[in-house]
């Protein structure tokens, strides 16, 4: 089963990848938010705050409406019921995103952990694994929580 998830997930991202450059993004973006509906249920509670800053990260990185960013998530949503590990969405970022996009990822991740007033130890956690499969410093990884903590 748990291989079966895994090339579901593989060969929709996959398929995607490559066609044009329209395909390209779409993958891109649909990975971004599957790392963001991670970090919404990572502590597993998941908040109308959380689905909000979700939604925002995603009109945010993306410049997306409001409409575009819910249909990504719910789609995200879909994609990581499916998905067997975050590896494959992370691969994707790590390969497709400069250093500063990244960066900006792990910031979003940031929002959307505090989105509920609180930061779990699930989601601490979750942010760093992220931050290090998509090889972004533990010195960026702090600076990020902090901007996102001043801001709050």
């Amino acid at each position: 089963m748990f291989n079966s998830m895994k090339q579901f997930f593989e060969t929709r991202i996959q398929t995607a990848m490559g066609e044009d450059a329209e395909s390209d993004e779409q993958a891109l973006r649909l990975a971004t938010a599957a790392l963001m509906i991670e970090m919404m249920r990572a502590d597993f509670e998941v908040t109308d705050e959380e689905r909000r800053a979700v939604d925002d990260v995603l009109r945010t990185l993306f410049s997306i409406s409001d409409e575009e960013a819910k249909s990504l998530a719910r789609l995200a949503e879909a994609e990581v019921d499916n998905a067997a590990c975050l590896f494959s969405f992370t691969r994707l970022v790590d390969q497709s995103f400069t250093q500063p996009q990244k960066q900006r990822v792990v910031e979003m991740l940031w929002r959307v952990a505090f989105a509920d007033q609180s930061k779990d130890h699930h989601e601490e956690y979750l942010v760093r694994k992220i931050a290090d499969l998509i090889h972004v410093s533990h010195e960026e990884f702090i600076k990020a929580r902090h901007r996102v903590e001043q801001q709050r």
